[in-house]
């Protein structure tokens, strides 16, 4: 193996009950936190850590898709004055 992927490795140890501790730039780096679902896979060579993407809750994609295209012309006030049919906006 190269030099350099030594000073890519990490290092854990495994507690009596298989529980291991994942260091925290890796935890820091791919944004995994407490309640963070991982996979193991089962690989020729070792496992491979993943983490489990969630389901996307109905209605998130047409909100992350229209997120940021909105006109912010008008005040929450007058938005609001418009939803009550005052006349005012």
């Amino acid at each position: 193996m190269p030099k350099w992927y030594y000073f890519t490795m990490h290092k854990s140890r495994m507690t009596i009950k298989g529980q291991i501790t994942i260091p925290k730039d890796l935890r820091d780096t791919f944004g995994w936190g407490p309640g963070e679902e991982l996979v193991f896979v089962r690989e020729a060579d070792g496992v491979k850590l993943l983490a489990m993407k969630p389901a996307r809750k109905p209605g998130e994609a047409l909100v992350a898709r229209l997120r940021g295209t909105g006109n912010r012309q008008r005040t929450t006030d007058q938005i609001l004055a418009l939803t009550r049919g005052e006349d005012d906006a």
